[in-house]
């Protein structure tokens, strides 16, 4: 589950949705705590969550550290978790905490200006396993745009403190159109060129889209084919099919485009 590529959120209040999301053919269902539910209805998801996790599975993102919600919220998932989201990830200590608490995973949500100034320590925190990124909250902190060229910095940084940790590549934030698969893929195949290999997901139809965008294309895989192809049985270098030189670093690219 760690290398998972789509994580559909569902509102924790609205416990009709929940074994429809299970079934949308996701590749992780989270219940959602936080920002799909109103502070009125917070009592309502935990109970409702709580239900649900007696009898099934899911990850569950809680509402942040310093809320008025967060340890009821964790007192809420004590069964039946997966792992946990943690949004306005800052702190390793508090993460390494709930970690120890929970006895669990943490999927750390990087969308603030501090977090990503500690990312690297975020990332390599006890119980960490993998990083996730809020790019419409970290517009809002910064005073940003959500537009690529704004949030590349915080993108490029959450990957490369991914790799230097050890931890799967990161799963990229919500695309808020549910109408346009287009720009779901379009959003997904971008956060996949700078090294992502998750996208968070708010409505079942964006699944299919997003994982379209996630998967090496079609001209990908053909190049890579053919870059072992051209390399098979050779010694040293040779050029490749596009009359560039093959060495290591492409091979490495090649097998990683074809490894399942």
């Amino acid at each position: 589950m760690s290398h998972a590529a789509t994580w559909l959120f569902v509102p924790g209040n609205v416990p009709g949705r929940f074994a429809k999301a299970a079934a949308a053919g996701a590749d992780a269902v989270v219940i959602d705590l936080e920002d799909a539910v109103r502070p009125e209805d917070k009592d309502t998801a935990r109970v409702e969550t709580r239900r649900w996790l007696t009898g099934g599975e899911a990850w569950v993102r809680l509402n942040a550290a310093g809320t008025p919600w967060f340890d009821a919220d964790v007192d809420a998932v004590a069964s039946g978790l997966l792992g946990v989201l943690v949004p306005k990830a800052e702190d390793p200590a508090a993460l390494a905490a709930l970690s120890a608490r929970l006895g669990t995973a943490v999927v750390a949500l990087v969308e603030t200006a501090a977090g990503l100034h500690r990312v690297h320590d975020v990332a390599t925190a006890p119980g960490v396993t993998r990083l996730a990124f809020g790019a419409l909250d970290l517009a809002a902190d910064l005073g940003a745009d959500d537009t690529a060229e704004a949030m590349l910095f915080a993108r490029s940084t959450i990957v490369l403190a991914s790799r230097v940790a050890g931890l799967p590549a990161p799963i990229d934030g919500v695309t808020t159109v549910v109408d346009d698969a287009d720009a779901v893929t379009t959003a997904a195949r971008y956060a996949r060129s700078l090294g992502f290999r998750g996208k968070l997901c708010i409505h079942p139809a964006q699944i299919g889209p997003a994982a379209r965008g996630l998967a090496p294309g079609a001209d990908e895989i053909a190049w890579a084919r053919q870059v072992l192809q051209a390399a098979d049985g050779s010694a040293g270098a040779v050029a490749g099919p596009d009359g560039r030189m093959i060495d290591k670093p492409v091979l490495d690219r090649a097998r990683a485009v074809l490894r399942p």
